[in-house]
């Protein structure tokens, strides 16, 4: 039998380095997550980085699960709003815990994406879920989020140092189509982050053609009638091209109108066409003794011009400022915020005292929010121009609010060297079978998919074949 032998003092500090660099922050391990049957044999952490010292950003990470995890590659994950939780993303979507009904159980996601890679899910804007600043003071703007986000994501690295060597993909859905490719400007500068790619699911792109293209999903999905497309035709259209974004034609604004209130004020679920809305037809506003305390999200997430006007209305309404809430219509979010404010769960989760309740969407933010950017096109030019990323823009086809139409107009309009023409993708279903997935179009490092049958929640609606495409994007196999 071999005696130990006394460690050498460079051994020791090699070892103490080591540990280091392993260890995570102290108090951040989720040991016991309230919910679950069985607690996951991967580890998961929660807690805050301090983007700047009155800026504290909510973080839920989860570590890769299955063999091979060591290798896997970083995801940063960001829902959008602007003001919406990516908690959402977490519990609703791709996470490896499902909220169940009953908004007290978690169930496992066999389509987890942390089955693929190292996933932080953070609460951005600062004042969104349980972010806050010390300040409270929400305002902010796309520039400013991109800044803070690149901060909270060098806070991160830093906490976790482990993974700053690894691969990294920035992904996000919604408003994370500014969010995410605004934010890759900071980090492609950054040499000593290892960017390898962005992907946005159903995502704002670009205000005028989501707007354009709105109207041509809702006439060919039977929603307007020949009536008021042949109106809008005569109204908004010259020359063989139309303009249903900021057209100054009165008849072109009245049949508009008329166009916004079947899409997002008829009682259609606007991220799925197909699906029933949850609770029924919803109304626009609610409150509570004169004072607006709920109001549904609604195209809010695609202010048009011709909703500014009702926008700016609205914000002048008198709010209860710490009940107000955002309502994404026909959404169910009673299951996730009866869950998130759990007080067991806000204890495992380490959030603060002081930390307000948590909200799917957060109102104020959502409020003092100011759009900076109408298009996304010199963003994703420089992106490509480096001929180093992998991007991918993802759209479920029976979405409204971002509709797939709009995001693959936008890639065309890059006007980048075709790879591969418009076909079917395939996956195998639950029997084994081959299906399509959706239709796929390659440029050179750029990729335009649609998932067939889902809305504006890819993951959550169609959660096979997300998963295998979210597969071959991160390992870059082709489509």
């Amino acid at each position: 039998m071999m005696a130990l032998l006394p460690a050498s003092p460079l051994l020791l500090l090699l070892l103490l380095f080591c540990c280091a660099a392993q260890a995570a922050p102290a108090g951040h391990e989720v040991t016991y997550l309230p919910g679950l049957a069985k607690q996951p044999a991967f580890k998961h952490y929660s807690g805050y980085l301090d983007a700047e010292s009155d800026k504290h950003l909510h973080y839920w990470f989860v570590e890769a699960q299955g063999n091979g995890a060591r290798d896997k590659p970083l995801v940063l994950w960001l829902n959008g709003g602007p003001g919406c939780s990516s908690i959402a993303g977490l519990l609703t979507e791709h996470g490896p815990f499902r909220i169940q009904p009953d908004g007290a159980t978690l169930g496992y996601n066999d389509y987890a994406w942390n089955k693929l890679a190292h996933i932080l899910y953070l609460e951005a804007p600062v004042g969104v879920g349980y972010s806050y600043s010390d300040s409270q003071d929400y305002r902010t703007n796309d520039t400013e989020v991109a800044r803070v986000n690149y901060l909270a994501l060098k806070e991160f690295l830093r906490l976790y140092p482990e993974y700053s060597s690894k691969d990294l993909f920035l992904t996000g859905e919604s408003y994370g189509g500014i969010y995410v490719p605004t934010l890759a400007q900071w980090v492609m500068q950054d040499p000593s982050l290892n960017l390898k790619g962005i992907a946005v699911g159903n995502g704002l792109s670009c205000y005028e053609t989501n707007d354009n293209s709105l109207v041509y999903f809702a006439y060919y999905h039977g929603l307007l009638g020949s009536r008021l497309w042949s109106d809008l035709q005569a109204s908004c259209c010259s020359g063989g091209k139309c303009n249903f974004h900021d057209n100054k034609n009165l008849n072109c604004t009245l049949g508009m109108a008329e166009v916004i209130r079947i899409v997002d004020e008829s009682g259609l679920n606007i991220y799925n066409l197909y699906a029933p809305c949850a609770g029924g037809v919803p109304g626009s506003y609610r409150y509570n003794d004169g004072v607006l305390v709920s109001y549904d999200l609604g195209n809010n997430f695609i202010r048009q011009p011709l909703r500014s006007s009702w926008r700016e209305f609205l914000l002048t309404l008198p709010v209860a400022s710490n009940k107000a809430r955002l309502d994404p219509p026909c959404i169910n979010t009673s299951s996730p915020t009866a869950y998130m404010n759990d007080p067991q769960v806000r204890k495992a989760l380490h959030i603060v005292d002081n930390a307000p309740e948590w909200q799917m969407c957060s109102f104020p933010v959502s409020r003092g929010y100011k759009r900076i950017y109408m298009t996304m096109n010199d963003q994703y030019l420089k992106l490509l121009g480096t001929m180093k990323y992998r991007i991918l823009l993802y759209n479920g086809d029976v979405d409204m609010a971002c509709n797939f139409l709009g995001d693959e107009w936008f890639v065309d309009s890059l006007r980048q060297k075709l790879q591969v023409a418009r076909r079917p993708w395939i996956y195998t279903d639950e029997n084994g079978q081959d299906q399509i997935g959706g239709f796929v179009k390659e440029y050179t490092n750029i990729s335009f998919l649609t998932v067939k049958g889902a809305g504006h929640m890819v993951p959550s609606d169609r959660p096979r074949p997300a998963f295998n495409m979210f597969q071959r994007f991160i390992t870059g196999q082709p489509f």
